[in-house]
């Protein structure tokens, strides 16, 4: 199942929902309206403590989104409006960017029961 996550920036919930998404065993790309420059500190710092592996992140336009190949396109929640993607849940969460690694932490896990819910959701299909 390939899962495409998008944002504005891309630095951050994106990049974790990729990358955690990845660690379970979903195929997975992330997007932004307006990429960042770089991925968050605290965000690449939070997936280093979960073992999970971040090589290879680094934002990038929403014109990298296949969506032919995408199951689903997810926002995070930040208002993206992309006329050339049909978004098939938006899920609402708070930017974590600028606070504390404890708001980090605390997405990170939102997105990993998200994740764990379209898992057994999925799998529960088949």
């Amino acid at each position: 199942m390939h899962l495409a996550f998008v944002c504005v920036g891309n630095s951050c919930r994106s990049q974790m929902a990729e990358a955690i998404a990845r660690s379970m065993g979903f195929l997975a790309s992330s997007a932004g309206t307006h990429p960042a420059s770089a991925v968050a500190e605290h965000a690449l710092t939070v997936l280093n403590s979960r073992g999970i592996d971040v090589s290879g992140l680094h934002p990038k336009g929403i014109e990298m989104v296949d969506a032919e190949a995408a199951d689903m396109i997810i926002s995070m929640g930040c208002g993206v409006s992309c006329p050339a993607l049909t978004i098939t849940e938006d899920w609402g969460l708070e930017d974590p960017v600028g606070g504390p690694l404890s708001l980090y932490e605390a997405t990170a896990d939102d997105i990993t029961r998200r994740l764990e819910a379209i898992r057994d959701a999925h799998s529960s299909s088949l």
